[in-house]
């Protein structure tokens, strides 16, 4: 699976507004040891939006990227991973591409649409889509998170969508799920029955299940880790 998506493409595929160039991309880090955020209210998108707005302006850049399998104290916040300390779910398995609420947001293959959803809980992703795939014979789905609510409000499900084609745009926080902008782009080999939803964050219980199921979204988008 790895290896087909890896070769899908030589050069990156677009998920966000293709005016995009490589240059306008850093990398960040919202880990457990970021120690910028030890003084960071989790609870405020207002707090995390400002660290992420210094954050671009100080990197001279329009877009922060990454987490995979990055673990994070955010979701602490939520009840709706963690009711409990037993089983944490912190673990993120997609790609979050941190920028301005209203970004385009772009179907990165051609495929349909599988299911959409606005998942409500706290902390959630708010509106989704996923589009089902099918290269070389292999299906996967792409999933992507925390648009805005008109990104659901026409879509109908085996809509066709090709590569590149606008989707959606990125949700505020009054809609997203309580979060600073951004996408988060999952790639997803067995949706396991799911709809319109699919879990973007594990335990640590669970990992290695779920990075099987979950391969890298950077293997189709190609951002370097340093710019």
């Amino acid at each position: 699976m790895k290896e087909i998506l890896n070769s899908i493409s030589e050069t990156g595929l677009k998920v966000i507004d293709p005016s995009f160039s490589i240059s306008d991309f850093v990398p960040i880090s919202i880990s457990t040891k970021n120690e910028d955020l030890t003084t960071l209210d989790v609870g405020s998108s207002n707090e995390w939006s400002t660290y992420l707005d210094t954050y671009l302006k100080a990197k001279n850049a329009k877009v922060a990227f990454g987490g995979y399998i990055e673990q994070r104290d955010i979701y602490k916040r939520s009840t709706y991973f963690n009711s409990t300390d037993e089983n944490e779910r912190n673990i993120h398995l997609g790609l979050d591409l941190w920028c301005d609420a209203g970004t385009t947001v772009l179907a990165v293959l051609d495929g349909e649409v599988h299911s959409f959803k606005n998942n409500l809980n706290h902390g959630d992703y708010g509106p989704t889509i996923i589009i089902k795939h099918k290269i070389e014979g292999v299906e996967f789905y792409t999933l992507y998170g925390h648009l805005s609510l008109s990104s659901i409000e026409n879509l109908e499900v085996g809509q066709k969508v090709k590569k590149e084609e606008v989707i959606g745009t990125l949700g505020t926080n009054e809609v997203n799920g309580d979060y600073a902008p951004h996408l988060h782009f999952q790639i997803i080999k067995d949706l396991q029955g799911n709809s319109g939803d699919y879990p973007g964050v594990c335990s640590k219980n669970n990992v290695e299940f779920y990075k099987q199921n979950c391969p890298n979204p950077n293997l189709l988008l190609k951002l370097p880790d340093e710019i």
